[in-house]
């Protein structure tokens, strides 16, 4: 057991948020990242009286948060847009909003029943306490000594998310994730093996924006053989997975 997967435990828990009650935390949350912290484009607080931020896509999409066990407070949310059951057609975020080269992912040869994209993948920045490190890619060494060590002990707040995204996904028969993310955050979740891959340009939606793609079991297999730590927090040691592939390695490590 790595010394991540301790830590996580004991500081970190993630919450479906399947009740109304859990739900708001959810927008609440959302509400104050977006429109208080960050105060984004389109997200005016005059806009949302009741501090819930909510859109067209909540009702068919799955929710969790991360608490904090010590304060007990809630710190992030991330959701999964699934396809939308009554409009089996209405595009996915990413496809309104970036530019997709079909030669790089085709979405229409893809089943829309077993996609989600990720969407809302927001901490706290009161609590984000690696706030400089996405601000330090470009000139961090990760592959130091001293980087190797914080990256095993004290997992990132995003990658905790993804854990999330993992367990929401198991639940469903998810094979496919979309997302439309800034580029900084995908080189950090790369650093963890937890990286999607790019499916078109960048532009300019909420920020610099670029839309992702990824086999997410396939990304688990790799995570498996090369992050090893990273890996038993975000599949929770190999319940989260239906890769049979790494299910064998998995059970063989623990026999």
């Amino acid at each position: 057991m790595s010394n991540m997967y301790e830590e996580f435990h004991k500081s970190f828990e993630i919450v479906i948020a399947d009740t109304s009650e859990l739900l708001r935390e959810v927008f609440h949350i959302r509400y104050q990242a977006l429109c208080v912290e960050k105060c984004l484009p389109g997200f005016d607080m005059s806009q949302y009286p009741d501090q819930l931020e909510k859109d067209q896509y909540d009702h068919h999409s799955s929710h969790a948060l991360l608490r904090h066990r010590e304060t007990g407070k809630y710190i992030g949310t991330v959701r999964l847009i699934r396809c939308d059951p009554l409009h089996s057609g209405k595009p996915f975020p990413v496809e309104l909003h970036t530019l997709i080269d079909p030669a790089l992912c085709n979405i229409k040869e893809l089943s829309r029943q077993h996609m989600v994209e990720i969407s809302r993948l927001i901490v706290l920045s009161s609590f984000n306490r690696r706030k400089s490190e996405r601000r330090n890619l470009e000139t961090r060494n990760i592959d130091n000594e001293t980087s190797g060590r914080d990256r095993r002990c004290l997992p990132n707040l995003t990658l905790l998310l993804v854990a999330a995204a993992v367990r929401m996904s198991d639940q469903g028969d998810v094979r496919h994730w979309l997302s439309v993310m800034e580029p900084a955050l995908n080189r950090l979740l790369g650093y963890y093996g937890s990286d999607l891959t790019p499916i078109g340009p960048k532009v300019n939606y909420l920020g610099v924006r670029r839309p992702y793609f990824s086999n997410y079991l396939d990304m688990l297999e790799k995570m498996y053989l090369t992050h090893r730590d990273a890996w038993e927090v975000v599949t929770e040691k190999g319940m989260y997975c239906k890769s049979s592939a790494t299910t064998t390695f998995a059970k063989k490590d623990c026999d």
